[in-house]
């Protein structure tokens, strides 16, 4: 919903820097809602690179004035009045979306005691300039009954949890998406399998025939 928050967690490979990309272009391209992307680890060049794989011509959005690439450090935008590495750019574009990659790069600059106060802080502040915000975080991938989204809380900050796990199903590798949470909506609950395809993210049938999927350990049911 407009304005809402957004987290994306996974392990490294799931996808999550696609889907954020997805998620502008499109809102560029169909739904006339400009985008930022602000990333604090991929050089422009990178993501421009991976972008191109899907069809996604930043470069040209861009000089349509529909996106902007921020290639920053966490430190730059969030210490003091950090926020402010924004404003002229949220000023010109006037973007209804924007994609943090990846909220948990703050953990290198902020102790954990702060952390969840800054990161709300940040969150706080992209909504009140009317933006809808999607963030990654990068989760280890840990099997078993002890899942948890965040090592840190950070989960309880926004208003909508999208994980996505790499499951192993008869020696294959296969990607599950899930909707952990969702204010204000009886939103879908089904583990999804998801594929990267040259198009973008596309979701399939929930995955049947098995439980324990979302804890990294499933078992065919009996």
């Amino acid at each position: 919903m407009e304005r809402d928050a957004i987290l994306v967690a996974g392990p490294p490979g799931t996808g999550k820097t696609t889907l954020g990309l997805e998620y502008l272009v499109n809102g560029a391209s169909e739904f006339g809602e400009n985008g930022v992307y602000v990333t604090f680890e991929q050089m422009p060049d990178q993501i421009y690179r991976d972008a191109a794989t899907f069809g996604w011509d930043l470069r040209k959005l861009e000089r349509e004035k529909k996106f902007k690439l921020v290639c920053t450090s966490p430190d730059l935008l969030v210490a003091g009045d950090g926020e402010h590495l924004l404003d002229e750019i949220i000023g010109q574009l006037k973007p209804r979306r924007i994609v943090i990659d990846s909220l948990s790069h703050l953990a290198m600059y902020i102790d954990e005691k702060n952390l969840r106060k800054e990161t709300y802080r940040l969150l706080n502040y992209l909504k009140t300039k009317g933006l809808t915000s999607l963030s990654t975080w990068e989760s280890s991938q840990i099997v078993g009954q002890d899942f948890t989204v965040t090592e840190i809380g950070v989960s309880f900050l926004v208003d909508c949890v999208v994980v996505l796990r790499l499951v192993e199903i008869e020696s294959t590798m296969r990607k599950a998406l899930v909707i952990l949470k969702m204010r204000g909506s009886d939103h879908d609950r089904a583990l999804r399998e998801f594929h990267s395809t040259s198009h973008g993210i596309k979701l399939s049938k929930p995955f049947s025939g098995f439980q324990g999927v979302v804890t990294g350990i499933p078992r065919r049911n009996r």
